[in-house]
Parts: structure tokens; sequence; C-alpha cells
């Protein structure tokens, strides 16, 4: 007698919205790394289609606002007395810097909204739509960044060891902004006031961050509690001095580590924010 041959069974994946501060499922992730891939290559194609002066704008929007910065602090504040290098060199250094944190919390922060077709009809990892935006604002400060770097020789004087911690740098500027990104998202699908608020608020840190200015400014000792406030400061100062090697203010180790934890902290709890309100994105978008 010829044992029974029963047919498989199909594959079938239940679908549960997470409930809760879930976890984070790297794994599901990275099996949508296609998507994430290709989300990423259409934001950069789009970025600046149908322009006329296509990636220039990427070059004029930090020479122009560090041109305004240096002559408004530089020359008519007169701060750019003692600094040690060109001001204009660390102007610009500091707007490239500032506009890849600001970039990345921007996009990041309209990514659901801006995608709602995608959000209420297929599913995947909701995850994926504001990390793709980073590949973008990474392009553009690489654009600016070619520009940098003979602005350093001509201007400055060149490049030193410093440069090598420039990941860093980058890295964290990155978590933190993506961090604060995850949870404007979030709440910007319920309450559209997100959009409305956060470029005055990105406009203020821009103010509020030593972007056309420097913290040896600062008096000494309002300075601890300004870096305790404005984390963005200390590493936009350690940018600046990786590129230029000059015209930082030294930062004590410790800071460097308080402005590590918290971009870290803050990356953390913007996805466990983003997981326990992605249950409603699809219903409230």
């Amino acid at each position: 007698m010829n044992p029974t041959v029963t047919a498989p069974r199909p594959l079938l994946r239940k679908v549960r919205p997470p409930s809760g501060f879930a976890a984070l499922d790297l794994r599901e992730l990275w099996a949508y790394r296609d998507l994430l891939v290709t989300l990423a290559t259409r934001d950069v194609m789009l970025r600046y289609r149908q322009t006329a002066l296509g990636v220039a704008w990427v070059l004029l929007q930090p020479l122009v606002g560090a041109g305004l910065l240096a002559f408004v602090f530089g020359k008519v504040a007169g701060l750019d007395s003692g600094t040690g290098t060109n001001y204009f060199l660390l102007t610009f250094a500091g707007q490239l810097f500032f506009a890849l944190f600001s970039g990345i919390l921007t996009k990041s922060s309209g990514s659901l909204v801006g995608n709602t077709g995608l959000v209420s009809k297929v599913y995947f990892p909701r995850l994926a739509l504001p990390l793709s935006t980073i590949a973008s604002s990474l392009l553009d400060f690489v654009v600016g960044f070619v520009v940098l770097v003979p602005l350093l020789f001509i201007l400055g004087s060149g490049v030193g060891w410093g440069l090598l911690t420039l990941p860093l740098w980058l890295l964290l500027a990155a978590l933190m902004a993506i961090g604060w990104g995850l949870i404007c998202a979030a709440l910007m699908v319920s309450y559209r006031d997100v959009a409305y608020i956060l470029p005055v608020v990105v406009s203020f840190l821009n103010l509020g961050s030593p972007v056309g200015w420097q913290l040896s400014r600062v008096p000494r000792e309002w300075l601890t509690p300004y870096l305790l406030v404005n984390p963005m400061a200390i590493l936009l100062e350690g940018f600046r001095w990786s590129v230029t090697g000059r015209g930082a203010y030294p930062l004590a180790p410790g800071f460097v580590l308080y402005a590590a934890l918290v971009a870290f902290g803050v990356f953390v709890g913007g996805a466990l924010v983003f997981r326990s309100l992605e249950r409603r994105f699809a219903d409230v978008i």
C-alpha cells in the first residue's frame, strides 16, 4: 500500500500590528532591504528633478548662507577677530554640517505623510520610509564637502589628522537627526501641526547653534548649561575642528561622551516611539 501523498501547505504569514513599545524587528527590515534601496534611490533621483540649476542648489544654499553669516556675525558683529582661521571657512563648515542634520530631520519627519498611498495600502516595515531619506542628505553633504576640501587649502591650512574623526561626528549627527525625525514622523500622522512647527524649531536651532559664531564667545559660566541643553553644538564644534583643525572651542572629552550618549538615546527613543504608534498609521493617515 502506497503512502498517501499530501500536497505541501502554502506558507502563510500573519501580519499583526505591534502593541506598546515593541522591539525593533531588524530581521524584517533586512528582509526588505531591496525596498529600502529603491526608496532611497527614488528620493535621490527626484531630489532636483525639473529644476533649472539641478545639483547646483546643493552648493548655492550653504555657500550663500555661509556668506551671509560671515558678513553678519564676522563683519557687522565683529566676531571674526581672534578666530585663527578664515571666518567664511568656519561658517561654511558649520552650514554644511547643520544642513546634513536639518535635511535628515526634515525629510524623515515628512516621509510617512508624503507616501500616504504606500502606508495605507501596502504592507512593509514603515521604518524603511524615514530611513530611506538619509541617502539624499548624505549625498548633498558629500557634494558640499567636495567644495569644502579645496577651500581648506585656499583659505585655511589644509587638512590634518583630525579628519580621521569625521565619520564619528557624521554618525552621531545622523543618529540624532533620524531619532527626532522618527518621533516627528509618527506624530505628524495624527497631528499635521508638526509640519508647521518643525521648520520654526529648526530655524531657532540654527541660530542657537554655533553655525555662524563660536563657543568661545559664550561666557564661561553659561557654557556648561548651554552644552547640556544643546548637544548639537558639541557635535558641530567637533566637526569644525576635524575639518579645519583650528577655530573650534577645545571641548572636554566628557562633553563629547555626553553628546554621543544623547545621540544614541534619541535614536533608540525615536525608534521605540515610532514602533509604538506604527499600528495606527494606516488607519489615521
